[in-house]
């Protein structure tokens, strides 16, 4: 299997023809081209004339390449879907998802796409109490789920702190119903641009929570994000001795060993090919 890093997930406004070209060269993971909140009405068509020619036209390197869409209850989602399934984009990103029968609605509408990842914004309060059956309809597809914290307060009344208190037992459950079927899950966004300590001090939470990645509004949230989200030396040589710990003939049939200080079990070693793929991709 294939890792991607989705450390860094940057939105672009599609409209925006200079930030799509300066896009191809950030050190983001994820480049999102936004077809939705970045993008007023009187120019979505146009915007989703841009993305797709950008996606065609290539010189995005190795980012992976993602179409925010308008819903589908919009005037624009299934013109956007229909764009964007024909776009050779990495994924589509759908805003406001909320149930497995609309997970199955944008797949059926992709039906001619069937490599095209889809990703779910998870950012209302519906969705929460349904993460887990959104999750295991999403995983037909290569899926990721993007936590939308700036929607998720605003439904609930909530206050966006730096500590985020009022949403953290929805990112743990966002994350186990992710990871539980096989899903990405990507962190919501930092709304203050001059706030580096506040962005690091929630890309170490989200990492904590085991989030692959955070989604970002600025460029130069990039760094902080590729930096925090990455693993630290000490996680590469940890991977490193894990793998060839279990590589070594003697351990053969064996279901934990001792890596330095600690046990480490078999079930682990995929942890740590996904760190060392990580590494090597930075």
């Amino acid at each position: 299997m294939t890792i991607r890093p989705r450390r860094s997930a940057l939105y672009m406004p599609a409209s925006n023809l200079r930030a799509i070209e300066k896009a191809k060269s950030l050190d983001c993971d994820v480049v999102i081209l936004d077809l939705e909140d970045a993008v007023a009405p009187d120019m979505k068509v146009e915007a989703r004339a841009n993305a797709v020619a950008a996606v065609k036209a290539g010189g995005f390197g190795p980012r992976e390449l993602v179409i925010r869409v308008n819903a589908l209850d919009t005037p624009w989602g299934a013109d956007d879907l229909a764009a964007a399934a024909g776009s050779g984009a990495d994924a589509v990103l759908a805003p406001k998802v909320s149930s497995a029968e609309e997970v199955g609605r944008y797949h059926a509408a992709l039906s001619s796409a069937p490599e095209m990842g889809f990703w779910s914004m998870i950012e209302t309060t519906r969705a929460i109490f349904r993460l887990d059956t959104i999750a295991e309809a999403s995983a037909a597809r290569s899926a990721c789920f993007v936590l939308g914290t700036n929607d998720l307060a605003k439904e609930m009344g909530a206050k966006l702190t730096v500590d985020r208190a009022p949403f953290l037992g929805m990112m743990g459950l966002a994350v186990a119903a992710a990871k539980g079927h096989g899903v990405g899950i990507i962190d919501g966004v930092y709304n203050v641009l001059d706030d580096q300590d506040g962005l690091e001090a929630q890309c170490r939470q989200a990492k904590i929570f085991g989030f692959d990645g955070k989604s970002l509004i600025h460029p130069k949230q990039v760094e902080p994000a590729n930096r925090l989200f990455g693993p630290s030396e000490e996680e590469v040589a940890w991977a490193k001795a894990a793998i060839a710990g279990f590589a070594d003939p003697e351990n053969a049939g064996k279901g934990a060993i001792r890596v330095g200080g600690e046990m480490v079990e078999r079930l682990h070693l995929a942890e740590a090919e996904s760190i060392v793929a990580i590494a090597k991709s930075r």
